[in-house]
This record gives structure tokens, C-alpha cells and sequence, in this order.
């Protein structure tokens, strides 16, 4: 065959365009079937056939999960995580119509960490004399910044959700005044990479946020998982005078009334 004969998509049968095919390991996929994966899914050209036919069942019954979930909380701007606190889950989406969109549901036990990651990039100020660009002295920087939020999680498809949280770059700049830096916004800072800047803290907060509320939740929905799981220990029942060993719903297996 030659090199741009047209192939059939692996997963659905129809053929693929001239630039829509997507190598797999075994096989190819064409951009339809693609966009049906996960958004936090990067492992696709290690991927077989029979691995994005896996996920895209997955991905299809996720959407029941969608359906069924009700927004208790929403942490975020742009990119937000939208918990059910009820029902012990979570999804990250930057979609406003997020029902329609199929975001990846999970469950707060699949957290397995919660971080945050600070971009920096420096760039010198010039000024123009005589027609040329030439440093200030001392020189002058302008810091931009980045915050991405890395939620680590246990699932078959993918290890991390990585998302920005700022919806523009927090600038600061160097200030020929004092030691300290000046903010976009006028607010004096330190030095070091401007950690006293309003803008920096409210994403450093924001993501502080996340993170108590995925990780405390995840370790509560353990314990109690853990609690269920253990062995049930025989108690004399109030009630009826019986040895028992309390039921799932912690009541006498002979009388069925509720052990303390």
C-alpha cells in the first residue's frame, strides 16, 4: 500500500481523511473516535486497538455518571472542579454546558494526591536610547506566572488532571525602587518570585482549596471504607440478651434491634 492510500479506522470501520488518522500501537484511529476519549488521556500512540475500544466503553458509560451527578460545590474559574459531596465524586471541566460535554467522573478515593505547580518565566526590560535597545542598570525583569493544579489519581486511563488556574498570566515587574518588586496591579512584593502579590495568593489559596477538598474528603471516604471492611466483633445485644455479630447496618442478627 502506499504511503497516503486511505485506511479505515480500526474502532468505528469508516475510512480516514488524508489528516485524520491517529497511530496506535496496532492500528489506526480516526479523529471522530478520538474525540470520544478522555481529555486527560495522553498514552494514546502506546495504545492497541483493544485499549481505546476499552476506554471508549468506559467513556460511553460515563455518561450515566454525568447524568446522575448533582453540583454541590464548584471550586475554580476558568477550568473548575465540581464536586457531589453526596454521592463522594468529582470532575474537572472548563465547559460551560459540562452535561453535554462528558467529563470524566470519579471517585474521591481515587485521589491520590493534589499539587501545585508554579511556572516562572523572566524577561528583561530594555529600554530605547539613541535608537537601540540597551539594558537599565541595574537591569529590570518582568516575571510571568503560571499556576497549574496536578490532581493525581488512580484510573485505568490516565495518572493526573493538570489544568491552569489563572485565565491570564499574573505579571510582575521589578521596581528601580527599594529592593522589593512592583506588581501589574501597583502592589509592592518580595523579591523572591513575588509570593506577597494579591493575584499570586489567590491562586495559591485557590489551589489550597482544591486540595483540602479532594484529598480530606479521600481520606474520610477511606476510613470509612476501612471501618466497614473490618472484622465485626460479637457483642452481647441490649435487647434480647443474644451474642451477635451486629449486620452491616450495625443491628442484632436475632432481634434486629440497633447495637450502640
Amino acid at each position: 500500500m502506499g504511503l497516503f492510500d486511505k485506511k479505515n479506522c480500526d474502532i468505528c470501520g469508516e475510512k480516514i481523511g488524508m489528516l485524520g488518522n491517529r497511530k496506535l500501537d496496532d492500528g489506526n484511529l480516526c479523529k471522530d473516535c478520538a474525540k470520544k476519549l478522555s481529555p486527560f488521556f495522553s498514552e494514546r500512540r502506546h495504545s492497541t486497538v483493544a485499549d481505546i475500544t476499552a476506554q471508549l466503553a468506559y467513556r460511553e458509560n460515563n455518561k450515566a455518571a454525568v447524568a446522575a451527578f448533582n453540583v454541590t460545590r464548584t471550586l475554580g474559574v476558568g477550568t473548575k472542579v465540581m464536586l457531589d459531596e453526596d454521592a463522594g465524586k468529582f470532575m474537572v471541566t472548563s465547559a460551560k454546558k459540562w452535561q453535554d460535554e462528558n467529563p470524566d467522573v470519579l471517585d474521591y478515593s481515587q485521589v491520590t494526591g493534589c499539587n501545585l505547580k508554579v511556572d516562572e518565566h523572566k524577561r528583561e526590560l530594555k529600554q530605547s536610547i539613541n535608537g537601540k535597545q540597551v539594558s537599565y542598570q541595574p537591569p529590570r525583569f518582568e516575571y510571568n506566572y503560571d499556576f497549574n493544579m496536578i490532581i493525581n489519581v488512580n484510573s485505568p486511563w490516565f495518572d493526573e488532571i493538570k489544568f491552569r488556574l489563572n485565565n491570564t498570566t499574573v505579571k510582575v515587574h521589578q521596581s528601580i525602587s527599594g529592593s522589593g518588586l512592583i506588581g501589574a496591579i501597583g502592589n509592592v512584593i518580595s523579591a523572591n518570585a513575588g509570593v506577597s502579590n494579591p493575584a499570586m495568593r489567590q491562586y495559591e489559596q485557590m489551589a489550597e482549596e482544591i486540595r483540602i477538598a479532594l484529598t480530606e474528603v479521600r481520606q474520610n471516604v477511606r476510613e470509612n471504607i476501612a471501618t466497614a471492611n473490618a472484622p465485626k466483633k460479637a457483642q452481647t445485644c441490649p435487647h434480647c440478651g443474644a451474642t451477635t455479630t451486629p449486620d452491616t447496618s450495625g443491628c442484632c442478627e436475632f432481634c434486629g434491634g440497633a447495637i450502640g
